[in-house]
């Protein structure tokens, strides 16, 4: 007698290509991001986001005068989080189970900025901004935040996209790791203030490496799948 059949299971459909790209979400993050520096400064009259490192009173006037800008900046900052989340979720799923470094620095992360994000919402209380010492104090924690903690923890999501990707793109690979090393050197910020200037530098072109692997990261688990 011969053995029954045995009906194949159809295969499973490709989730990660029913999904948007990682990249749109990294996208997202980054204009919300942008918008809220353009806008809370627009909406201070011009005046830009004092520096922790700046004259005390100046920051004081700054929060006390600016309360609105502020508060927009900051809520702009925490919806550019949420697709930051967003992109990390989609990023690792496609890394599988090489993805463990990406998501580790991803929801530091974004947990930092979130944090300064609210941080800095706190500032706008009238209460608050009525104690100079605690005004300094929060402004400093945002800083903290924002800056090193944000920005080092988006160095090391950088290096756990990157790491993985090296075998099929090698120069984007090489590209984040320079942007990884940079973010990761902010470090420096705890110890001098003039390594500050290196916040920028490892945050913008972290944004934009983090577009452009999102989009070609999805491009090629699409490939692999077909």
């Amino acid at each position: 007698m011969s053995a029954p059949a045995i009906a194949s299971t159809p295969p499973r459909p490709d989730i990660p290509g029913l999904e948007p790209s990682p990249g749109v979400f990294a996208t997202a993050s980054a204009a919300l991001f942008v918008a809220g520096l353009a806008a809370s400064t627009v909406a201070a009259g011009g005046e830009v986001f004092p520096s922790p490192f700046a004259a005390p009173d100046d920051a004081l006037f700054y929060f006390t005068d600016h309360r609105d800008a502020v508060r927009l900046g900051a809520t702009l900052q925490f919806a550019a989080a949420i697709p930051g989340a967003l992109f990390v979720a989609a990023i690792t799923a496609r890394l599988r189970t090489r993805g463990a470094l990406a998501l580790t620095g991803g929801a530091l992360a974004t947990g930092f900025l979130m944090l300064s994000a609210v941080v800095t919402w706190v500032l706008t209380v009238p209460e608050v901004v009525e104690s100079p010492h605690l005004v300094r104090a929060l402004h400093t924690l945002a800083f903290l935040a924002g800056g090193p903690g944000n920005v080092v923890s988006t160095g090391l999501l950088i290096a756990g996209i990157a790491l993985p990707v090296a075998a099929f793109r090698t120069w984007l690979a090489r590209l984040g790791l320079v942007i990884a090393v940079a973010g990761l050197a902010t470090t420096a910020t705890l110890m001098r203030t003039e390594a500050a200037v290196l916040l920028p530098l490892a945050r913008f072109t972290g944004m934009a490496w983090l577009i452009a692997a999102g989009f070609l990261v999805s491009k090629s688990s699409a490939a692999e799948t077909e």
